[in-house]
This record gives C-alpha cells, sequence and structure tokens, in this order.
C-alpha cells in the first residue's frame, strides 16, 4: 500500500477552502491533516472536498478557533481523540486506515508571547499540554502509527532562521524544545522530515509581519510528521511546498508532505 499524506495548518478551512482545493487539485495526497480549522465540523466545506475524492472524514472542530480535520481517500475509521491539558480544545483527533495504521494530528498549543508561565498561562498550558502527551505515549506506546501536525515547535538549530536570536522566543526555547524532546522519545516517534532531509535550514512557517516572507526567509519548522519505528522505514520523497506560502490569502504554513510505502 503506497501512501502519500500531508499535514498543514490552514489557519481558517473556510476562509480558505479554495487553497485546499487547490492543493488536493495540484498534489491529490491520498490523506491530507488541517489544523487551526476554525470552525465547527458541521460547517466545515466538507461537501466541497468530498467531490474531489475525499470523501472520508475524521474531524473534531470549535467555532472560531483550534480544529483539526483528517481528510482522506480511503476508508479511515474515527479512533477519539484526547484532550490534553483540559483546556476543552479541539487540537487532537486520530484515524484508523484500512491497513491499521493510526494517524494521530494534533495542534499544540501556540504558547502566547512570552516564554515564562509564571506571566503567561499560554505558555503553561502549552507545556502541560506537551506532558500530557509525553505520560499518553509513556503509559500506552504507540505502535503502527503516524503523527502530523502544528507542533508549534521548531527543535533543531537549523529548524529556525537563527538559533541564537530565537532561543528566548516562543517555539524555540529550551525548555519547549525538551518538552517536546520527552514527548517524542516518550513514543519513540522517528522525525520523518529529517529522517529524509537530515541536513540544512528548512521551514514550514513565515510571519505575516515580514513585508517580503520569501526574501527575508526568517522562518521556522513548526509542522510535524512522525512515524512509530515499525514503519518509519516505509517513509520517503518528503518535503515541504513552499511555494504554497505565497498563494493568494494564504496561511502562514506551507504543508508538510512524506510517502509511505507499507
Amino acid at each position: 500500500m503506497a501512501l502519500t499524506l500531508a499535514t498543514w495548518n490552514i489557519n481558517s478551512v473556510r476562509l480558505r477552502a479554495g487553497l485546499v482545493e487547490r492543493l488536493m487539485t495540484e498534489e491529490a495526497p491520498d490523506v491530507l491533516c488541517l489544523q487551526e480549522c476554525k470552525s465547527p465540523v458541521d460547517k466545515m466545506p466538507l461537501e466541497q472536498f468530498a467531490a474531489l475524492g475525499y470523501g472520508h472524514v475524521v474531524a473534531r472542530g470549535q467555532k472560531g478557533y483550534n480544529g483539526v480535520a483528517i481528510l482522506s481517500k480511503q476508508p479511515i475509521e474515527d479512533v477519539g481523540d484526547k484532550d490534553f491539558a483540559a483546556l476543552g480544545h479541539a487540537r487532537h483527533v486520530a484515524g484508523r486506515l484500512s491497513n491499521g495504521v493510526v494517524i494521530h494530528n494534533f495542534y499544540v498549543p501556540a504558547g502566547g508571547d512570552k516564554p515564562d508561565r509564571t506571566v503567561n498561562d499560554k505558555f503553561g498550558q502549552k507545556l502541560d499540554y506537551l506532558t500530557e502527551m509525553r505520560d499518553w505515549f509513556l503509559e500506552d506506546r504507540p505502535e503502527k502509527a503516524i503523527l502530523v501536525g502544528d507542533l508549534n515547535i521548531a527543535p533543531r538549530e537549523d529548524d529556525v532562521w537563527n538559533h541564537k536570536q530565537l532561543l528566548k522566543i516562543v517555539s524555540h526555547t529550551p525548555i519547549e524544545v525538551q518538552h517536546l524532546g520527552d514527548a517524542q522519545e516518550a513514543g519513540g516517534w522517528v522525525d520523518v522530515t529529517r529522517k529524509d532531509i537530515p541536513d540544512g535550514n528548512l521551514y514550514s512557517w513565515w510571519s505575516y509581519r515580514s513585508p517580503d516572507w520569501d526574501a527575508a526567509d526568517k522562518g521556522r519548522r513548526l509542522d510535524h510528521i512522525w512515524a512509530t519505528p515499525d514503519i518509519s522505514g516505509a517513509a520517503h520523497s518528503s518535503r515541504i511546498l513552499r511555494a504554497v506560502r505565497g498563494w493568494d490569502q494564504p496561511s502562514d504554513h506551507a504543508p508538510v508532505f512524506a510517502e509511505f510505502d507499507f
């Protein structure tokens, strides 16, 4: 079984439904995982996506914020969600493909502006969320699973445009990187993107605040595809579709792709 998988923080699935349709038409991944859908499930433009062959959906949504969806060309079974850190947010959903592979779609909290939980509750929520992810993976170590999503952390020095300048910026602080690493290690997860592209700067997000994001290239790799060791060897051909960040009225994230041959 060959599977092409993509993950993309769409930053409003209703506002950018046309971009989703364009990606489906031009790239045609078998499974497309979206984050930050900002919509209840019943208001998502799912009929439009079904018309392009994505008739199988596992999703969790809420009005105006968060929201995760797995859109699939092939049957996928809803196997639930977890409310990490008891935030009451739609930030995780999981689906099982016919070959038994479980796909976890995550949208980890961004964490606010100040990397100090004593003055910024959102940062504390982010760390707690990652801690509960770690504990869940330790308690029930995943097998035959893929984890994707906007994890809102760029863990490596070459996952950001300037390591030293971003050490005190939320998304690249040592404590966040450690928490994400602990969650990854607890599940034995393999970073598929960096397995395929081990060297060099690699980004999936560029701020809207930059007047010329492409030329400035002050990016961060916040979006990830991981796999458990039992299937990580099946992964190949990882890529980030940087050009999508330049489409009209884009998300500030670019889609991340990987292929699997099971």
